[in-house]
């Protein structure tokens, strides 16, 4: 039986009637992701048709997911609402917090010997609030939604910006700093600016050497990694119902790479198959019941010019096989295509050092069996990998049932290094090097979803490249980024040319899912009893104090950084080693915008002090701004904020004094995170305006005593030399979140109605 199924069938009782009335109020024919939208509002009687992209509307969530590292903050922040239990169902995940290294049983134990302080908070405090908890090997937390939580119609927010794989069993799943998850456990509403509508049309059926992740890989080439921003995917046709509901998965988990608010597909056959065969056969009945109603109305699909704001078709006959970048996700190329000519043109090194499967992406048991499939042919022709090999399993119930039938052990006779259930090198846990700054230039492919400079191994002279777990293996065997085996022989142990064949796979496990111990943890009645102790000098985990609201008159500010190009929230909060201090807001801000290029010097953790007139780390400098009163603001390109939903890309900005970033365009996550902590985000009327940012200026906000929706800020810009600049500043603040700002953050706001 499904967890919550009761809430499930509440849901699906009145769910014909809010799509019926949301058909009315509109006038026309819905997209499922309307559907499920307008199913979900907070006021359930509205008479409103929301604009697209322009209206901000308050949901009820069904239910939140939150993995160890961004739920530490997240519940750090929950205790100081003053609820007793949480309104929704909510899980806690144990998956970020250990490292790939030596193989999972050691692994495993290391991360529980290192961590364990983190873990027993974590369960401590899911133990007090009625949160489900899944212990450190349980899996990544996305595979264990999909195998367990998602349900076709539903609506989830979870603190990790790859929730959106719940899309893959017709969810809207949305990926939200803690803050966000915090008004939601509390029993507030949560407010989303109304997505716009992107429609890929699918026709045709893979097959071959071509995946579902190709298809989202194609995608990415085609929007690239802001295209999607402020925009749900959603994906149809006859091709999209000939894939598998993991293959489904995977396509959403990457639509965070394009930046979409979430992806999702319609009900259909194959989410009925993977609810059966997950043992939840009574969400599967329960859903057939209103089956219509959980993908969107007939017209839409046969008229979908009509209906989306922007319409792509991808005849998945045609697709090839795709490696996507480095450095970026949306840098497509095809497999067999010019990859030699584009590697030695950008000095690309074309040996390939190791191949990695698994991540929240593509660790299903079709994806392994596809994969292994390969391995196997490896293996009876004679060949051996010429790259490292690692593995990691999407969940415990997969692993064990990948070991059961005989997959796991292919890879290991392959010479493949089995991981943890867990992100591992997806997220930089991934003990590679001893010293990661030093590391060689090489190239490695993965099946993950990103693939950021010093995303998985610390180095930026590693190359990763984005592919299918059915390609990384074939890569990992033949060692060489332009390997095509659609086309290409290899040499065996014998001399002899052999050629790889298509890989073969199953959907479900022929034997059914088993597992033994899954790692779930229910917790108690009554949590009232439960003491959550955090010792005040932890390394690990530090309770918060609310920050003081900014004011309305801020004058002699600093410049910080300017940003030069990317910069994502692993330039802003790095992950790998500083995982360890995400419940411990003052230790993680020593990470405070590392990564980020400073457009004067070119050169990462390196800027001018004006108070000194040196050059320091970037956390120092602003350490010493803020001892002495003076507050301070950050400038950046495009896209700032790219990447995960990580709040502590928010937070230690916040903390340090930092009081507004000023930008040539958002991400939505991060956009919204800084406005959570009561900071001031905000974008430049004159994108050429970011020109005029110089390394010694002063900023003056001479009108934020009048900060009201739709009204533009004016900035005065002091230069060194007495010369003065006046720039207009853009922002989406509406009412509600003008009030976060007034009263220093939104957790603020919540004590206050609380009390």
């Amino acid at each position: 039986m499904a967890f919550d199924i009761e809430m499930i069938k509440e849901i699906y009782s009145k769910f014909p009637e809010r799509v019926e009335a949301a058909k009315k109020i509109t006038g026309k024919p819905l997209t499922l992701a309307e559907k499920i939208l307008y199913a979900h509002l907070w006021d359930v009687k509205t008479d409103k048709a929301f604009v697209r992209g322009k209206d901000y509307v308050d949901f009820a969530p069904d239910r939140i997911a939150c993995q160890d590292a961004t739920a530490q903050m997240a519940l750090l922040q929950f205790m100081q609402a003053g609820k007793n239990k949480v309104a929704v169902p909510t899980t806690v995940h144990c998956d970020h917090l250990i490292q790939a290294k030596v193989g999972a049983t050691k692994d495993l134990q290391t991360a529980l010997n290192n961590s364990n302080e983190v873990f027993n908070f974590l369960e401590s405090v899911s133990n007090k609030y009625g949160i489900g908890f899944w212990k450190p090997g349980a899996g990544i937390i996305h595979q264990v939604v999909l195998e367990n939580y998602a349900f076709p119609g539903g609506m989830m927010i979870g603190t990790d910006s790859h929730t959106v794989n719940a899309g893959g069993l017709g969810m809207v799943a949305i990926g939200v700093g803690g803050a966000d998850a915090v008004d939601v456990m509390a029993g507030m509403p949560w407010e989303l600016k109304f997505p716009k509508l992107i429609g890929v049309k699918l026709t045709g059926k893979l097959s071959g050497w071509t995946a579902p992740k190709d298809v989202i890989l194609k995608v990415a080439g085609i929007l690239t990694v802001k295209g999607g921003t402020g925009a749900i995917v959603e994906y149809f046709g006859d091709g999209a119902k000939s894939m598998s509901c993991t293959g489904k998965g995977t396509i959403c988990n990457m639509g965070a790479e394009i930046g979409a608010t979430t992806s999702t597909f319609g009900y259909d056959e194959s989410m009925e198959r993977y609810l059966r065969a997950t043992e939840r056969s009574d969400v599967a009945d329960a859903a057939n019941e209103i089956k219509d109603y959980l993908t969107a109305d007939p017209e839409v699909y046969e008229n979908p010019e009509q209906y989306f704001d922007q319409v792509i078709e991808i005849n998945l006959d045609e697709l090839k096989p795709h490696l996507n970048g480095p450095f970026t996700p949306d840098l497509a190329t095809e497999v067999g295509g010019d990859m030699n000519e584009k590697a030695k043109a950008n000095d690309w090194p074309l040996q390939v050092e190791w191949g990695l499967i698994g991540s929240c992406t593509n660790s299903s048991y079709e994806d392994l069996s596809r994969a292994a499939s390969i391995a196997q042919q490896a293996i009876d022709k004679g060949l051996k990998t010429k790259a490292e090999f690692g593995i990691n399993p999407g969940s415990e119930q997969v692993r064990f049932t990948a070991e059961r039938d005989g997959i796991l052990k292919v890879f290991e006779d392959l010479n493949a290094k089995i991981f943890t259930n867990a992100c591992g090198p997806c997220i930089g846990q991934w003990g590679r090097y001893e010293d990661p700054k030093n590391a060689p230039k090489n190239s490695i492919v993965h099946s993950f979803n990103r693939n950021f400079a010093k995303r998985a191994d610390g180095n930026p002279n590693t190359h990763a490249f984005v592919a299918s777990p059915e390609m990384v293996a074939a890569i990992a065997i033949s060692g060489r980024l332009d390997f095509n085996p659609i086309t290409d022989t290899l040499i065996n142990e014998n001399g002899e040319k052999v050629k790889l064949e298509e890989p073969t796979g199953w959907e479900l496990p022929s034997k059914g899912f088993a597992v033994e111990d899954a790692g779930y943890i229910e917790p108690i009645e009554d949590g009232s009893g439960v003491e959550v102790v955090v010792d005040p000098n932890s390394e690990r985990l530090e309770l918060l104090t609310p920050f003081t609201p900014l004011g309305d008159k801020i004058e002699g500010a600093k410049l910080l950084i300017k940003a030069y190009g990317k910069c994502t929230t692993d330039h802003i909060s790095m992950a790998g080693p500083w995982l360890r201090y995400r419940g411990h807001l003052d230790n993680i801000s020593n990470n405070m915008l590392i990564g980020a290029v400073n457009a004067y010097n070119r050169k990462t953790n390196f800027v001018k002090n004006q108070l000194t007139g040196e050059y320091d780390a970037v956390p120092k400098v602003q350490r010493h701004y803020k001892a002495e009163g003076i507050k301070t603001i950050v400038v950046g390109d495009h896209n700032y904020g790219e990447g995960s939903s990580r709040e502590h890309a928010a937070m230690e900005p916040r903390h340090l004094g930092v009081a507004a970033v000023l930008v040539k365009s958002f991400a939505r996550i991060h956009e919204t995170n800084l406005k959570k902590q009561g900071m001031l985000g905000l974008t430049f009327a004159n994108e050429n305006d970011y020109d005029l940012i110089q390394e010694d200026d002063t900023f003056n906000f001479l009108d934020l005593n009048e900060f009201s929706p739709g009204k533009a800020l004016t900035i005065e810009v002091i230069h060194k030399d007495s010369s003065k600049d006046t720039i207009v500043a853009n922002h989406t603040y509406n009412d509600g979140q003008i009030e976060w700002f007034k009263e220093g953050s939104a957790l603020n706001l919540i004590k206050k109605q609380n009390v």
